[in-house]
């Protein structure tokens, strides 16, 4: 049975290298953008500093312990890859940013590292010491599950999942289904608990995500308008059966259309009133009809 629950350990182990190796290069795209347009834009380094600082925890936490080689190989590509994006982020961000950032690394991965280190190393010895770093670990690894919690109230808060990417959550909720197995066949709670709470907040944010981008989808639906169609003129070609699009008319060929109406109008009632037998009425009704203003001819 042991034999058999080391080989289980052992692929849940590789399982969750692979997922966490995922999880880690999620950022890239991210960080394309920031080349792209040399500069930060608003993006903050925590993310990418707390991780850091987990991934060097959990080393010296695995170094402590027997059997933890897949630990030490996944968080030791953590540090290699967070330090870069760390590195990236100082290179493009402003002043300000770079300052806080620096002081971020000096107050955790300086001083709060060499601090666990000293402490564990001169005041526990034997396997408390393993135990104390497992629980340090353990506190720091729920608080960073914890974080989450921000975005799911923004997304609750705004009834819009922008800001919480679908994939990544998945990823997060596997990688923390195959690290809760890993640790529990390893019967080491220091590696299974934290991953309990990752679970249920990634299952949280992934309920969260369906809810409301099908709201998205109906408000979005009941917003969008018809589509207003524009009147057109169709002449019938007798000769050559075929319907045709007149050109539409311009405002000046309107208002003289309007014009000429009015002209008519009037000319007929000015003839009836004082021209009944008048033999220059007719000759009068020609030049004002001559005087009236031209139309485009339009073809067929």
């Amino acid at each position: 049975m042991a034999g058999m629950s080391g080989h289980w350990a052992f692929a849940f182990g590789v399982l969750g290298n692979i997922i966490s190796f995922i999880v880690f290069l999620s950022p890239i795209p991210t960080f394309y953008k920031i080349y792209k347009k040399k500069s930060t834009e608003g993006y903050q380094s925590i993310p990418y500093v707390v991780a850091l600082f987990s991934s060097m925890l959990w080393i010296y936490y695995a170094f402590l312990k027997t059997n933890t080689t897949l630990l030490i190989t996944i968080n030791s590509f953590g540090v290699f890859i967070e330090t870069i994006y760390v590195g990236f982020y100082l290179f493009y961000a402003p002043k300000k940013a770079k300052v806080q950032t620096v002081k971020m690394l000096l107050l955790s991965v300086v001083g709060g590292f060499g601090a666990i280190i000293l402490v564990t190393q001169f005041l526990f010895k034997g396997a408390v010491r393993g135990q104390v770093v497992g629980w340090i670990c353990l506190l720091f690894s729920l608080c960073v599950f914890v974080a989450p919690l921000g975005i799911v109230r923004q997304v609750i808060k705004t009834k819009s999942v922008e800001y919480m990417p679908l994939l990544l959550s998945v990823f997060l909720t596997l990688s923390a289904v195959a690290w809760f197995f890993y640790g529990l066949l390893l019967k080491d709670i220091n590696i299974a608990a934290p991953n309990v709470l990752g679970f249920i907040f990634g299952i949280l944010q992934i309920v969260l995500y369906v809810i409301y981008s099908k709201k998205e989808k109906v408000i979005l639906k009941e917003q969008k308008l018809p589509e207003i169609q524009k009147p057109e003129v169709i002449v019938k070609d007798e000769n050559m059966n075929v319907n045709k699009k007149l050109p539409e008319l311009t405002q000046e060929q309107i208002l003289d259309i309007v014009k000429l109406a009015g002209l008519l109008v009037s000319t007929d009632k000015v003839q009836v009133a004082t021209c009944p037998h008048d033999t220059n009425c007719g000759v009068n009704k020609a030049a004002n009809v001559e005087n009236m203003p031209k139309l485009q001819t339009v073809d067929a």
